[in-house]
């Protein structure tokens, strides 16, 4: 494949495919590849297909014969065209290339299959976006490229990079946008039964990635793989479906990105206000016992609920983390029965696909006709072990025999709620899997999110540790590794949120981890609570037993109870005024009817000194409004300069 980015055009080579007044497609039989324009301006130049066959990749464009039809289509995206454009060579198995077109969005959706009639095909590699380069963004500084985590365990980082790279891979999706014009190009995959996806760019020049590869097959350290990624079998194999847009606001793009894998796989259902309340790995953590978690009922109930600090529901969720089991069934039920008189939800937690005693020797509990060792998912004939625990096979019968009676367990006691962590290692590629038809990670990942759902489906489920991707089984996701009190905390929460903000599309909600406030600044406090407020879920993790941090139940009083800044907490994030910080964003922003929401963090030690950027927050200059600071209750000229003390915020309601 030539890698060369030129814009040659073969006039009179070309046929062009004209599917409505924004999109054409155009095939140049030249070349072999698909030019894509979008409102007259060539996005991609000859796109193709690949795909690894017996370990050569093989690209659409080595075909010998090309053939192409065009349909009208509805579906759950809207009226469109379809364009099916079919390779045959006798070399190589059948590759249909697909592509859905609708006048209405700025993307279109591709993808391919292989077919042999004759014999089964074997691969575990599919490209369904191939570019040589992509359009120049005209601007010379300032261009960015996105990296996206396949999950968010070991403290992982979200980053905008500059085009200087030599190589850089990005898990799901990627943007590759101006960050002065804010104009971009958003890739990404929008199918997770199957696969593991990735964007690989190469390095070009300031203005533009030298080659573009959107695939599946993704398997390395950042997927927490230690073999190559499963393989797909069959008569027909089928690549994800990918999204490739162009946007005039690459926020927007990922917002529509969000927006059309939620369109595929629609968020689990919730028609309840998003969730405040407290869980008990903040501080408490292994200390939690009976008599305490009761008591952190008493003191929701008597200081912080009638003081302001509940959802919209009037409810509060306490959540038993990591220890619970200690608890009896009757303490269990009675610290249910507790939360309801208190006008609580009870919480509870679970790991459904590890086994942290890693004795491949012991009985598996409520599964009692298995050994651990029967269970494990292997890579080259080895356990996997991740964050302590070894991997367990979510497709094994002993997995199904567990929710089963856990969910028992837990619906007995009167849980509305379950954490569920560490989900990432049910999606580990293995040699093999209990269930033969299971051939990917990803395919046995789903295959336990839906017995998940079988069993745990009538309660609210939040995700910790986990893969971003599939993301229909729960109602929340945590959207980074574990934060606690500190401004480091805030600023790695605010990281994910910077570039991530857009998985509360495909989730009901985003997930900050729980706010401690306990031995720490009140600025780091505001910020640390802000950080929630902004995100999704607002939940606290001090020790408020009776033996508890004084500090701490005093600060929760304080910080936990201003109605201006609960008022913000809605479940949706706020996404990045800009995007192309060193490490994460600072400011961000959010419109509803109560105004525009202007947030501004300092994650220094010295002040920091900034004027409002009145025009990229969408106001008109020259226009009057009022603003109030919401931690304070001043009144600010939005045309002075804004002071944030060090590691501190600031939160504005602009009018």
């Amino acid at each position: 494949m030539n890698y060369k980015l030129t814009f040659i055009f073969f006039i009179c080579f070309i046929n062009a495919y004209s599917i409505n007044n924004k999109w054409e497609v155009k095939y140049n039989s030249n070349t072999k590849g698909i030019n894509v324009v979008k409102n007259k301006e060539l996005i991609s130049e000859n796109l193709s297909a690949s795909y690894k066959l017996d370990e050569k990749v093989i690209f659409s464009s080595e075909y010998a014969k090309q053939e192409t039809r065009t349909r009208k289509i509805t579906d759950s995206f809207g009226k469109g065209s379809l364009i099916t454009i079919t390779y045959t060579d006798k070399r190589f198995p059948v590759l249909t290339q697909l592509f859905y077109v609708y006048p209405d969005k700025d993307y279109i959706l591709t993808e391919f299959t292989l077919e042999d009639k004759s014999a089964e095909i074997a691969v575990n590699y599919m490209a369904p976006v191939n570019l040589s380069g992509i359009p120049s963004m005209q601007e010379s500084s300032d261009n960015r490229a996105l990296f996206v985590p396949f999950d968010n365990d070991c403290w992982v980082r979200y980053q905008s990079h500059p085009l200087t790279f030599d190589k850089l891979t990005s898990y799901e999706v990627t943007a590759i946008f101006n960050n002065t014009s804010r104009k971009g190009i958003v890739l990404g995959s929008v199918e997770h039964d199957n696969w593991k996806s990735a964007i690989e760019m190469k390095k070009g020049n300031a203005e533009r990635a030298a080659s573009v590869i959107c695939y599946a097959g993704v398997a390395d350290q950042l997927t927490r793989d230690s073999k190559s990624h499963g393989i797909l079998k069959g008569k027909i194999v089928k690549s994800p479906k990918m999204l490739f847009g162009t946007f005039n606001d690459w926020r927007t793009g990922m917002d529509e990105y969000g927006k059309a894998n939620a369109t595929i796989a629609p968020p689990k259902a919730w028609n309840k206000a998003v969730p405040f309340g407290w869980n008990s790995w903040g501080v408490l953590q292994f200390k939690l016992t009976f008599p305490k978690a009761m008591e952190v009922s008493d003191f929701f109930k008597n200081n912080l609920q009638n003081n302001g600090f509940a959802n919209s529901d009037h409810l509060v969720y306490i959540g038993l983390d990591s220890g619970w089991n200690s608890f009896s069934e009757d303490q269990l039920k009675a610290f249910v029965r507790k939360c309801k008189e208190n006008g609580q939800i009870a919480g509870v937690y679970w790991t459904p696909f590890t086994d942290w005693g890693k004795n491949p020797e012991a009985t598996v509990g409520d599964a009692e006709t298995y050994k651990f060792k029967d269970i494990y998912i292997y890579a080259n004939g080895k356990p996997q072990e991740l964050d302590g625990a070894y991997a367990i096979d979510p497709t094994h019968p002993a997995i199904e025999a567990r929710m089963k009676k856990t969910s028992e367990l837990f619906r007995r006691c009167g849980f509305e709620y379950v954490k569920m962590d560490f989900m990432t290692h049910g999606a580990m590629e293995g040699d093999k899997w209990y269930r033969h038809e299971i051939r990917t990670g990803m395919q046995a990942y789903n295959y336990g999110m839906k017995l998940l759902g079988q069993y745990f489906g009538d309660m609210y489920i939040n995700l910790s540790i986990s893969p971003i991707f599939p993301a229909q089984y729960a109602q929340s996701r945590r959207i980074a590794c574990d934060a606690w009190n500190k401004i480091k905390d805030t600023e790695y929460t605010m990281n994910a949120v910077s570039y991530g903000w857009w998985i509360d599309h495909v989730y009901q909600y985003n997930d900050a981890d729980h706010v401690v406030l306990q031995e720490a600044t009140e600025g780091e406090n505001r910020a640390r609570v802000t950080s929630a407020v902004i995100t999704g879920l607002y939940i606290a993790g001090d020790d408020f037993s009776e033996g508890g941090s004084v500090e701490g139940k005093e600060k929760a009083k304080k910080f936990f109870t201003n109605q201006d800044i609960n008022a913000i907490a809605n479940g949706i994030s706020f996404r990045p005024v800009e995007g192309n910080a060193e490490k994460s964003e600072n400011q961000f922003v959010r419109t509803d009817n109560n105004g525009l929401y202007y947030v501004v963090f300092n994650y220094g030690e010295e002040d920091l000194n900034i004027r409002i950027p009145i025009e990229r927050l969408g106001l008109k200059t020259g226009q009057k409004y009022s603003a109030k600071e919401l931690w304070s209750g001043q009144m600010l000229d939005i045309n002075s300069v804004l002071n944030i003390p060090g590691k501190d915020v600031k939160v504005l309601r602009i009018y």
